[in-house]
This record gives C-alpha cells, structure tokens and sequence, in this order.
C-alpha cells in the first residue's frame, strides 16, 4: 500500500494511502487513527459528527478491534482539546485506545538540531516568521517512567501499546536469495549453465590459440579450472545469476551497447569469460576466481558492469521488458550531510552571513570522506577559531549533530534488483512527486538482507568515446574496403602504443592522463601489458607514500635486487607468484597465493587470510600467525622464515590491490592508448565530444592535437556535425554543439536543411531554409562569432549586423503574410529579401576580433 501511494503521485501532504485500499490487504493489519491529523482526529475538531460516524462505522465493520483510537501528548495546538474528544468517543463507541509520542528525534536536547534539519530541507532560516513550526521540543523518545505520568490519567491507554506489541508477529526471511527463473527449456538451470559455459570456452580458445595442435596442448589447464568454477558455483546455487548477466550482457554487445570488459573481482572468473561477461582471459593474467567467489564464505556473487553511458538505460529496459515492469527496480540512495555541506547549510538556517560561514567551511579540506573531527586534525585553524568565537563555536558544534544525517533521496548510480515476483513482495518503492522514477525504499545493503540480488549496471563514459571513435574509424575503413575494427582484438603488444605510452603522451587517455600518473610512467617506462597492469594498482596513495612505488621502479630497473619478497627473507617457491611484480607484493591475489603456496592454504582460506589481514584485528592475526607457520613447517619450510614472510606479508597486504579488476581496466587503458596510437583523429574527435559542454577542457584538447601534429578544423555551418567528426581528409570538424548557447533543436534543422537542399551560399540562404523560431538572432549571433560564417566570406561584424536586419525582415514578412496563407507569405519574404540585397554594411570593414587562431576559447563563448 505504501508503494502503492508513492506511485499515484504526492497529494497536499506527501503519499496517501486511500482508506478504500485497507479493506483489500486488512488482514493481519492494526490500525491506529493517526491523533489529531488523521481523518476521525480532523472530524473531531472540526465538529463533524456524521463524518466521525462515517469513518468509525468503517473502520469496526473492517477492523473490529484492531482499530485504535491514538492518544498524543506532546504539546501542540489542539492536542488536548482533540484528545478529550476521543477518549469521550472511544466510551461512547467502545473503543480502545492507545498512547503514543509522534517521536521525531532521539533526545530531548535534539530538537534545535530537528529544527534545523527540517529548515534546511525546507528552505527557511530559523528565524523566519513565516517558517512552519510543526514540532515540540516534546516529540523525543519518553522513557517508560515519562510515559506512565504522562497518561496516569488513562493507564489503559498505556496498556493497550503493551497490548499491540504483543499481538505484532512478523516474520522475516533473512539470509536467502531470491532470483528470477531464467529460462533453460528442459534443462535444469545447473545443466544449462554446464553447457553455456563449455560452448563459450570452446570459442574463447579457438580466438586465443586458432593453431589446433597447440590449443590442444595448452587447453588442459582451462578445462580443469572450468569444472572447479561450474562446480562452486552451481554448489552455492548461483547458476541463474551468471545466467542473467550473461544474456542482458549478450543482448547489450548484440544491440549496439558497447560494453566494458570487466570491473571488479568478477574479472577472475573463467565462467565469465566463457560466458562473455568479461573479455579477459584469467589464466592468461594469473586471476584468481576465489578472490570474486569464495566457496569457504557464502556471499552472493556480485558483476559490476560497465556500459557506454549514452545507451546503459536500454540494457535496464530490457531487463524490466524480459522480466517484467513489477519485478525490476533501481535502488534508492540517501545523501547524507557531509562535513563542508553541512556548515554551509547550519549558517545559512542560522541567518549568518555567507562570507562568515563561507570561511568557516573553506577550512574543511575537500578529500573525498571528510568529517569535521578528521578537519579539526588536518586544519589548525579550526580549533583555534572554534575556541576564539562564540558563534563558530554554536556553528560547529550543531553542525556535529547533524553531520551524516540523512538529507535526500537519490537513486543508486547502478544498482538494479531483479526479483522473481513483483518488487513489491519484497521491498516497499518511493517515486518523486509525480509517481515517477520508482526506487526501492531499502538501500543497496537492505535489498540483500531482504534477499534480493543486486546487479550493477554503470555508467563509463570511456566506453562511450570508444564506440564514439569506432563508429568514425569503421565508417572510413567500410569506404577504404577493410573490414570492420574489432577493439576486443586488438594485440596487447603493440609498439607504437608502448612507445606513446613510454614517452608520456597519455593525454586522454583513460587512467593514464594525470599529471601525477604522467610522472610515474616517466620513471617506469612501462613496456608491456603487465606493467599497466601495475601501474593502476600502484598509483594509490597506500603505495606512494609507503616507497612501494620506488622499489617496484628501481628493481624494474635494475637499481635494486629482485628478491622474493625481501633480500634477507625471501623463498624459491615464491618467484612464480612475484616473478610479474619484481617480487613486490603488490595485488591481493598474491597474498592469497603466498598463503597457498607456503603454508597450505586452499585459495578459499587465503581468501580469508587477506581480509583478515585488512582487519587488522590483532587475535585474529595471532591465530592466522600460527596457522600460517605449522602450514610452512609441514611443507618443509623454516618456521622462523615463514613468520618473518608472514609479518611482510601483513604489512604489504593494507596496500594490496584487487588484480582483476586492475587488469580489466588496465585493459581500457591500453584500448584508448592504442586507438590514439593508430587513430589519432577519431580518438581526439570523441574525447572533445564527449567533453564538449567543457569549454576548458576542449581547449586544452585542442592544444594537444595540434601538438600531435593533427589539423583541426573550425565550426562550418557546412560541414560542421552536432559531434566533433573527422572528415574524409583526415582532419577534425569542429562539433557545433560545443558552441555555447546553441542546442541540439538549431543544430538539427541547419543538417536537416543542409541534408535536404545541399550547402548554405552565405546567411540568408540559411535563415531561408530554416525555422526562426530554432534559429533565432541569439543563436545566429552565436554561430557568426564562432566562425561558423567564415567560409562565406564577409566579415564576422558584418554578418553579425546583417543576421539582426534579416532575422527582423523574415519575422515581419511571415508576420504580415500569415493570414494570406504559406504562399503569399513567402512572396513577401521574397520581396523584402531583394531590400536587403544592399553591399555590405559599413561595420563589415571592421577587424575580424575573433580570428580562429589564438582565440579558441570564443568557440565555446566563456
């Protein structure tokens, strides 16, 4: 019913829950009036007495007595006078009655912080007199003692909440999970997934080693580690999951949805890679499948996956298509008062003045995760003028009360929940005002316990310009007789991509382009997959700051002696698992590999050695010490070695990275690196499209084609796209969307103009075959100082005096001609046109201002 209400729509006073839709779900419900503001409190104080009997009769005829007439002290106007006016209805009509407290806060001294919460969501300061003041300083949780004094006067309304406590008997299912049926025919969704994943193995190893003699020799090990995977996992019951990511995954690379190849854990599976859902080869990268599915820790499996940005909300639509509607639901998010926002917010409902709470909150550092005790360490400056001002002091200290509190509702960049009936069998939905946009009312963490799966569906704008810059590379390789470019394909050895990569030239390119990972790659001059690999786990503040990233250099190097892993504490049997890192600990994997190789442990109990290791908890840590050290000396390995490789281990394990998900995104990395290697033009083009609406950050791109020796050329009303392009010379058009003031709807009907009648001759012949109303003087005015006119030929300040005279001349002709019908009107147009016929104006003497080179800020009009 509560989702029900959300998607009707808000009525007056939020969600309302019609009194019709209780008699549909009223068994097992128990009803309390809702005091004074609910419909028989409103009646009563009005002195409706018909309506009273109206909806008293009701609710006995369908509740009987689960119907409760609600007692409230706390306070407020007309309180009592509804109160005595209830328990006289209740003795008249034999109804019982119950004591409530409205609660809205937690303690009595927390209603100034309420005060201020609710101001602040409602846009009032505190001491506006027109603010709505609906709360008492009385609405805190009473304690059993304050409730009995509250209401001696009428105990059994005490009585009758010990009453309803105990007829309350809910019982909740947590710990399962429940998924939809996916569709196997006659097999069983077991068999299914057996079968799935052998036939997408086979394809896999026929595109890794097309030789059939040395697929057959390498293919063993990819056999064997498929039949472990398909055995945990279809032990766990997890069968359907992988199924259903696999076919919204195949349905997304069949429409056009480019699609990343991996994120996160998921990435070790060899599963996932058979089925499709990655396109990294595990054994190939040493992933481990335990670090994503641990058979000795039951937990849902979880595949983050990226989509291209522009197209992510089909795949959600498909979903909800194959499914159904009632059954899929994106997650709600709650944004929470962070420490800056939150000062911002207090002074402002306070009535501070903005530049005296806009120093205070310009000493709250701005790193992701701030809080204000954690400010107070890093800000000298906030203890002293906290202690040295009065108001800073009152600022602060209720800007502590309410940080983290709850300030919105949002939906979850990714989450989806699929359940195997309606949503609504599991989770209550909230919708916005107008009863769009449903979200479940559990967070990401509560959709779990109350057993729905979560799948993930993000948003990668990389993936966006990827198939952005495909669309163009593949549009001039069609005209060129080549086949299509396939970016999966593309060799991980690639010279010319390292030699860019090895000279720091990675603007744009994804992970790469900061200008502290710029430095690092300077000093590693990385020169293969391996080392991009590590380059996104060692770029991290963990390793930087720990000399994890100079040893990893200077061994690579040659500087430093490779050890496996310390010089004085190091084993043989550790070189395979250190070997690709220089015998730095620097993934996750590894610490579970070490554990496996030292002292016995399965990769499942690694697992879990490594997140104890995160803990940090020290009787954990002494037990997994022990472990560790009788799984050595089994192996026949020093007991005092294993310890110290332990204690290293430990240390090194804090700043360890998730390799899978790594080494996914390392392959985006090299994707992007090689497209600007091989295809510079394109890759360029889709960078400034997909960064278009940023003035800044287009010039700045900009500076780097022509750096890269690229021509590009300006807006041109005819030849220029809504999207950065490149033409049939190699050279990139400039996007006429990224001119600021003028949208898509002006931009459509100059190309549909230009597509239906061929180029424009110069600026009337474009006002003549366009509608003003897309294009009026403002976006003319736009166009002409951009450079758009350019290849016409008259000046800029002349066409820009000419766009007024003739915009002005076409709205008056059709104004005057409209009764006359379309074709006298444009009779007249015509007519008035041959007026305007004249040479240029004077002002077409004028200096071009804004000349192309130098000036490329005026495309986007900063």
């Amino acid at each position: 019913m509560i989702s029900k209400a959300y998607q009707r729509g808000y009525g007056a006073e939020g969600p309302v829950i019609d009194r019709e839709w209780l008699t549909e779900l009223k068994d097992g419900l128990i009803l309390l009036s809702g005091g004074r503001m609910g419909d028989v409190g409103r009646s009563l104080l009005r002195g409706n007495s018909a309506l009273v009997d109206e909806c008293v009769a009701f609710y006995e005829e369908h509740f009987s007595d689960r119907y409760y007439l609600e007692l409230i002290r706390t306070g407020r106007q007309d309180e009592e006078t509804y109160l005595h006016a209830a328990v006289e209805l209740a003795e008249t009509r034999g109804l019982p009655v119950v004591a409530t407290n409205d609660v809205r806060f937690i303690n009595s001294e927390d209603f100034d912080a309420h005060e201020i919460r609710v101001a602040i969501h409602d846009g009032f300061t505190l001491d506006d007199p027109k603010r709505p003041r609906n709360y008492s300083p009385q609405q805190y949780m009473r304690s059993e003692d304050e409730m009995c004094e509250l209401f001696s006067d009428i105990p059994e309304a005490l009585e009758n909440s010990v009453e309803i406590a105990k007829r309350c008997n809910v019982t909740v299912r947590l710990g399962e999970y429940f998924l939809p049926q996916f569709p196997t025919g006659d097999m069983t969704t077991e068999d299914f997934l057996v079968k799935k994943s052998k036939e997408g193995l086979e394809e896999r190893l026929e595109f890794l080693f097309p030789d059939e003699a040395v697929r057959k020799e390498k293919r063993p090990p990819y056999d064997e580690r498929l039949d472990i995977e398909l055995q945990v996992i279809n032990q766990m019951g997890f069968p359907g999951y992988f199924l259903i990511v696999m076919e919204f995954i195949q349905w997304s690379k069949d429409n056009g949805v480019p699609v990343g190849p991996g994120r996160g854990s998921g990435a070790g599976s060899l599963v996932a890679y058979a089925l499709k859902i990655t396109d990294l080869d595990p054994l190939e990268f040493d992933l481990l499948f335990e670090r994503f599915l641990n058979p000795e820790r039951v937990s849902m499996p979880d595949f983050d996956v990226d989509f291209c940005m522009e197209k992510r909300d089909q795949v959600i639509e498909h979903v909800a298509d194959m499914y159904g509607r009632d059954a899929v639901s994106q997650i709600i998010t709650f944004g929470t008062m962070a420490a800056k926002a939150v000062i911002r917010d207090v002074g402002r409902v306070l009535g501070h003045p903005y530049g005296f709470v806009d120093r205070i909150s310009k000493l709250v550092p701005p790193d992701p995760g701030m809080t204000l005790a954690k400010a107070f360490e890093a800000e000298p400056q906030l203890p002293e003028i906290y202690e040295a001002d009065e108001e800073v002091k009152a600022l602060i200290d209720m800007a502590r009360k309410l940080e983290g509190v709850t300030r919105n509702a949002g939906k979850h960049a990714g989450g989806v929940v699929i359940a195997p009936t309606k949503i609504t069998d599991f989770a209550p939905l909230y919708c916005d005002e107008a009863g769009q946009h449903p979200v479940t009312q559990f967070d990401k963490n509560d959709v779990e316990y109350a057993g729905l799966v979560k799948f993930d569906f993000l948003g990668l704008r990389t993936l966006t310009i990827i198939n952005w810059a495909l669309e163009m590379i593949n549009a001039r390789r069609e005209k060129n007789g080549e086949p299509p470019l396939d970016i999966a394909a593309i060799p991980l050895d690639d010279k010319k991509s390292f030699d860019m990569l090895q000279r720091s030239e990675t603007t744009a390119v994804f992970q790469l382009e900061s200008r502290g990972m710029k430095d690092l790659i300077k000093r590693l001059q990385p020169d293969c997959f391996e080392d991009m690999i590590a380059l996104v786990a060692l770029f991290r503040p963990g390793p930087l700051q720990s000399g994890m990233v100079d040893n990893f250099i200077d061994r690579k190097h040659g500087r430093e002696e490779i050890s496996y892993p310390d010089v004085q504490w190091q084993h043989e049997s550790l070189k395979p698992v250190l070997e690709p890192t220089y015998g730095i600990i620097l993934y996750q994997e590894q610490v579970m590999q070490i554990a496996q190789v030292l002292s016995g442990y399965t990769l499942g109990g690694a697992d879990m050695l490594r997140r104890a290791m995160g803990k940090k908890k020290p009787e954990e840590m002494a037990k997994q010490r022990s472990v560790f050290e009788e799984g050595a000396r089994k192996n026949g390995i020093d007991g005092e070695l294993a310890i110290k490789i332990f204690d290293l281990v430990e240390k090194f394990a804090g700043y360890g990275f998730n390799k899978s998900h790594s080494a996914a995104y390392a392959l985006v990395s090299y994707q992007t690196l090689w497209l600007k290697a091989h295809y510079p033009a394109e890759f360029m083009a889709a960078v400034m499209t997909a960064d278009m609406d940023n003035t800044e950050k287009v010039v700045g791109l900009v500076d780097e084609c022509w750096r890269m020796g690229l021509k590009i050329l300006p807006p041109d009303i005819n030849s220029g796209l809504y999207h950065f392009h490149v033409n049939d010379d190699g050279e990139i058009v400039y996007g006429i969307g990224a001119i600021k003031g003028v949208g898509e709807g002006p931009i459509e009907a100059i190309i549909e103009a230009r597509n239906k009648d061929g180029y424009f001759r110069e600026l009337f012949d474009l006002c003549a075959r366009t509608d003003t109303k897309k294009l009026n003087r403002r976006v003319l005015e736009k166009l002409i100082m951009s450079g758009a006119f350019d290849r016409l030929g008259p000046h800029r300040a002349a066409l820009d005096e000419l766009a007024g005279r003739r915009a002005e001349s076409r709205r008056s002709a059709c104004q005057s001609g409209k009764r006359l019908g379309r074709r006298i009107c444009l009779a007249y147009w015509r007519k008035s046109r041959n007026k305007l016929n004249n040479p240029m104006p004077a002002a077409s003497r004028g200096r071009n201002r804004w000349c192309w080179t130098g000036n490329v800020k005026r495309w986007g009009f900063t």
